[in-house]
């Protein structure tokens, strides 16, 4: 194929891809009620599982930590645009469209390169599309379970001052649980990252071993970044992304040792 069919190729691709997300979005924006009353606004009452769980485990081991056992957030979410609840309704459903239609997001890009790569390596694209879903639905749980009720936690009984109530916008708050969650999912992905990064001769277990002290300097700064200012919470997001790349450094040298096999067998093959 031409380069000018490659892109005719990833044009129809990219179609298939934004019309599915588009599709799934239109389901959920038929559905505003659970969308929003029981995904989204979930997070700020204290009756969710994370919250108890907190109160809990804080009662179990003698800390007492009012903001997890306490009745209510200090804090109303509100609208101050015309337009706002319209919008918020329609880009809501679009991210929610692209999280539903991952699967597909991911078969349709996998369909692309697949011409590229050996038999054997096409053969294991349905390993790759089912494992590339779990990681990345595992780390969108992980955003709204963990990340998204420290952020809301912390973020919303924080306060300078009595004078100062807290009126959070519906676009600040719904902002705030799109970054945890499309953030989470998204890093949930370093090991099919590691892994096309070692087949292409990139990276090497031993390169990753090497420089695991910056890797975990950058992982806490990541954990900063999608996490309030406060080391219990950035402690709590660290610790799976540092298994991540444990995890990754292990699919690393799988990898490696794969080739080396292969390539001991085509010389094998060209000897005899």
């Amino acid at each position: 194929m031409s380069f000018l069919d490659h892109l005719e190729d990833l044009r129809w691709h990219l179609i298939r891809i934004v019309s599915a997300v588009v599709l799934c979005g239109m389901v959920a924006f038929c559905f505003p009620t659970f969308m929003f009353d029981s995904v989204l606004f979930a997070p700020q009452k204290m009756t969710f599982p994370t919250y108890k769980g907190l109160c809990e485990m804080s009662q179990f081991f003698g800390i007492e930590d009012i903001s997890f056992c306490a009745d209510s957030f200090p804090f109303i979410i509100q609208n101050r645009e015309m337009a706002g609840q319209f919008s918020i309704h329609i880009w809501t459903s679009i991210y929610a469209g692209f999280i539903v239609a991952f699967p597909y997001v991911i078969y349709q890009l996998w369909k692309f390169i697949s011409p590229g790569l050996t038999s054997k390596e096409r053969r294991t694209s349905t390993g790759f599309i089912i494992i590339s879903s779990l990681l990345f639905f595992m780390g969108v749980l992980f955003g709204y379970y963990i990340i998204t009720p420290l952020s809301i936690n912390f973020l919303g009984t924080y306060s300078v001052s009595a004078e100062v109530s807290n009126e959070i916008d519906i676009s600040s708050y719904i902002g705030l649980i799109r970054a945890s969650v499309l953030a989470s999912g998204i890093i949930f992905e370093l090991p099919i990252l590691i892994y096309f990064l070692t087949k292409v001769g990139l990276v090497t277990p031993e390169f990753l071993k090497k420089y695991r002290k910056f890797a975990l300097v950058i992982v806490l700064i990541l954990s900063a970044v999608i996490t309030p200012p406060d080391v219990a919470s950035q402690i709590i997001v660290a610790i799976p992304v540092i298994i991540l790349y444990e995890v990754s450094i292990h699919i690393s040298r799988v990898v490696v040792k794969k080739e080396k096999k292969e390539n001991k067998k085509e010389k094998n093959v060209r000897t005899s």
